[in-house]
């Protein structure tokens, strides 16, 4: 009888998962099904069609460059990718109403938080809302002391004394080949996780060693944006459900990522977190959820890494290509830090008041960022139906894409000479002088400003200045064009491999 009992039990036990499955997979059909008429894949527009054959390609090595093309070609400055059911601009005005006027309108919405959700949790580039607000005004009031900027500052140039230029300086010289990429990646980790977690991967000691935390955190960055790629939610849903390909690669990549971070968490509320200055003691002192403080410091890891890596890349990229401005900067810090500095004068790098000084480094940093936005586009979500200033109307539920990348590239808003690298348009009278956010949202703009916008450039000018002072260092490949991977951040493909030599005297 027991036995009888057991197979019966067994038999519905596989029905019922049989069932199950069945009912998942057409739920998931039709729901494809629901996506794909909504998308209008028949679309018979020039852009659509282009986009779906991927003719775009002949011409363009970037998809970024394709919207560019098509954004300047726009009379409004304006697309409308029907396909992919997403409006695309490159108008300040359209901008501003977005981030702005409107502001309620466009949240970043669900699908964008679901796609990042599993790395990001609810932190802070992942929600709307309450959620939003009190976060932002937390870390708005921690991003903005002058205690956090010094000890941000002292953390970004121990790291340049210690690893960066004692790195340059082993293989200065010596005809070898060093990715600057790689190692801009490995010194905003470093500094990003001593600051946000107060804890040192060593990603830039001198072996170089491969830390498996920042493996980890690579993998589940760059696999959760590419489901945006997907033709639909519903292709990486499923594989999450069944646990197979690219998303089981990222669920154990995130795994990994959270068993550090509650494993420095746990630590910190045992050894105390008072007398801490890095961003999770400041936090724990008014979070006790031990979940939403991970998903609120991750955030911060992933806006800290990747953008400010990417902008040194782009940065020595272009100055390989305009050693002028290298000389023009050379000049400026002589003349306000003193003479020329060397790998062995490590006391020569900027202090905090002296960086304010340096005008002309400040405008090749923000032209630099013009021209290649770490972020290249930012999308938002239509709450309701609504009407663009340019007279674009977008329906309830409508992707809408503002391209920071296009926007630093439109002759409607820099002028005939928007495609050259000039850092002389952000100076007037010998003095600095900063665009409108929404001409130049490169660190968003409106109610979602960058709130480490300031930090992010003192990191980076400080990197510049540390290396030029005291390197002169060579691109390998004078005719390296930018060639994008799919990422949350702008990353070239295969690097950008250098040669380093140490300044004569």
């Amino acid at each position: 009888m027991d036995f009888e009992a057991s197979s019966w039990a067994e038999s519905m036990s596989t029905m019922f998962s049989f069932l199950f499955f069945g009912f998942t997979i057409l739920f998931s059909l039709f729901s494809l099904l629901l996506y794909v008429l909504r998308l209008k894949p028949w679309c018979n527009c020039d852009v659509c069609k282009a986009y779906l054959s991927s003719s775009w390609t002949k011409d363009f090595s970037n998809l970024c460059d394709w919207y560019t093309h098509l954004l300047r070609k726009s009379p409004t400055a304006t697309i409308h990718v029907h396909v992919l059911g997403n409006i695309i601009t490159a108008n300040p005005e359209n901008v501003e109403y977005m981030l702005k006027t409107r502001f309620d309108n466009y949240p970043k919405g669900k699908p964008f938080a679901t796609i990042l959700g599993d790395l990001l949790g609810k932190g802070i580039f992942n929600v709307d809302g309450d959620s939003w607000k009190f976060q932002r005004k937390m870390a708005s009031l921690e991003l903005g002391s002058v205690s956090i900027r010094h000890y941000a500052f002292d953390l970004v140039t121990t790291e340049i004394r210690s690893r960066l230029i004692p790195l340059l300086s082993s293989v200065a010289g010596k005809g070898e080949t060093l990715d600057f990429q790689d190692v801009f990646r490995r010194f905003s980790f470093d500094t990003i996780c001593r600051f946000s977690f107060g804890l040192d991967p060593g990603c830039l000691q001198l072996s170089l060693p491969i830390s498996k935390f920042a493996t980890a955190f690579d993998t589940a960055s760059h696999l959760s944006a590419k489901r945006a790629l997907t033709a639909s939610p519903i292709v990486w849903k499923i594989k999450r459900f069944l646990n197979v390909g690219s998303e089981k690669e990222l669920r154990e990549a995130i795994k990994m990522v959270n068993e550090l971070a509650e494993g420095v968490i746990n630590q910190r509320r045992k050894e105390g977190f008072a007398d801490g200055n890095d961003l999770l003691s400041r936090f724990m002192a008014s979070i006790d959820d031990d979940r939403y403080l991970r998903d609120i410091v991750i955030s911060f890891l992933l806006a800290g890494r990747d953008t400010v890596a990417s902008g040194l890349t782009s940065f020595f990229w272009l100055l390989s290509q305009n050693p002028e401005v290298e000389s023009m900067i050379r000049e400026e810090s002589d003349r306000v830090m003193g003479g020329p500095s060397h790998h062995h004068q490590q006391d020569q790098l900027p202090r905090f008041e002296q960086m304010r000084e340096m005008h002309y480094l400040n405008a090749a940093v923000h032209e630099s960022l013009r021209l290649f936005p770490p972020v290249q586009f930012d999308s938002k979500f239509a709450q309701e139906d609504d009407i663009l200033p340019d007279g674009t109307f977008v329906k309830k539920g409508t992707r809408v894409t503002y391209h920071q990348y296009a926007m630093g590239r439109m002759e409607q808003i820099w002028g005939p000479d928007a495609l050259e690298f000039k850092p002389e348009r952000w100076i007037k009278n010998g003095v600095f002088v900063p665009e409108n956010s929404f001409k130049y949202p490169v660190f968003h703009g409106g109610f979602r400003v960058c709130l480490g916008k300031e930090m992010a450039l003192v990191e980076i000018k400080c990197v510049v200045l540390a290396i030029i002072r005291a390197f002169d260092t060579r691109v390998v490949d004078p005719n390296q064009v930018p060639k994008f991977s799919p990422g949350l951040t702008a990353t070239v493909r295969g690097g950008l491999p250098v040669m380093i030599r140490e300044r004569s005297a």
